[in-house]
């Protein structure tokens, strides 16, 4: 394993930050994982575990090891008559997992089409979209313990999965690397249409019968139509969760703004999308300084070509601080501040 120093991660941020870690190795085996905790151990400094980047804002260099996820490979490795488990290297980008499965009829992560990230990251966050989170999928996680360095297998139970929310996230940040995901798909897919203008975008293409690579198709378009792309415009995805207010507190929303935005949770209470929250704030294509929110989606915060870490958050904060005097609503980050 090879422990590289003052590494550049403007390639490994999806902002296009141009900042720096003092340390950097890409693990592939439990062995190179035991060598970079020793290093960190040995010369008392932090580590961060990092995919692709798509999910973090560094406030500035990392003064500590950035400890890159390099772990490959797909393949089944259970079925039965109506399932598929399918394991694959956290390493390895999402969607081409997605695609994966897809080519092969497989049904479950069709709706999470086209978001970055690898595949390690999935669960850390809980991904969903149109209506799917991977906390409908997932089988089990294989880490390293980076306390005991050991390996453990996490059920999708262990892994307490929420709204872009997990353990790896909350009781046990920084725990855990995961080295795989096992997800159970299935052979005979029940399409999920219902959530915004997805059923439309499939419908449209003229079929009478729909299937995962419609619906995968489909997704993209909107996706690209919605969301610019990291690669021109730096951006993280979407910036803000979803919040989730009472029943009676959405109630009076609703009287005072008859347009809001909203889906009712099993629980009784709803979910209120963030993005119009903002867009009705009057944020939605304002640029500060080199930081800005995308013209087509209020809920992403974007990166005009030269803005600095700072930049960002100040604009974030003004969001919030206008969020919550217009609407009484507390904006949460689902980006992962570092």
């Amino acid at each position: 394993m090879n422990i590289q120093r003052d590494y550049p991660l403007k390639e490994l941020n999806t902002f296009g930050f141009n900042i720096d870690a003092k340390y950097y190795c890409r693990v592939a085996s439990t062995g190179d994982i035991c060598q970079a905790v020793g290093f960190c151990r040995d010369n008392g400094i932090n580590s961060f575990v990092l995919g692709e980047g798509s999910n973090v804002l560094f406030t500035g260099d990392f003064n500590g090891m950035i400890i890159h996820t390099g772990f490959e490979g797909i393949g089944m490795v259970a079925d039965n008559p109506r399932e598929i488990f399918l394991k694959a290297g956290s390493g390895i980008k999402w969607d081409i997992l997605v695609e994966y499965a897809v080519n092969r009829g497989l049904g479950g992560i069709e709706n999470l089409s086209l978001i970055p990230g690898t595949v390690g990251a999935a669960p850390v966050q809980n991904i969903g979209a149109y209506g799917v989170e991977i906390a409908d999928v997932l089988h089990s996680v294989e880490a390293v313990d980076l306390l005991s360095q050991k390996e453990v297998v996490l059920s999708a139970k262990d892994c307490e999965l929420g709204y872009r929310n997990s353990i790896f996230k909350s009781g046990m940040k920084g725990r855990f690397l995961i080295t795989s995901v096992t997800l159970r798909l299935s052979r005979y897919p029940e399409l999920k249409l219902g959530y915004g203008n997805l059923f439309e975008e499939v419908k449209n293409t003229g079929k009478s019968g729909f299937g995962v690579r419609d619906v995968r198709d489909a997704v993209c378009r909107i996706r690209r139509s919605k969301l610019p792309d990291p690669g021109v415009l730096g951006n993280a995805g979407s910036f803000f969760k979803n919040p989730e207010v009472l029943p009676g507190f959405y109630e009076d929303l609703k009287n005072r703004f008859p347009g809001i935005i909203a889906f009712r949770l099993p629980s009784g209470n709803y979910k209120l999308a963030a993005g119009w929250l903002i867009e009705t704030c009057g944020w939605k294509g304002i640029k500060l300084g080199n930081a800005g929110v995308y013209h087509k989606q209020a809920l992403v915060i974007v990166n005009h070509g030269n803005a600095r870490p700072d930049e960002i958050l100040e604009l974030a904060d003004r969001i919030e601080v206008s969020v919550k005097k217009t609407f009484g609503v507390s904006l949460e980050k689902e980006v992962n501040v570092i």
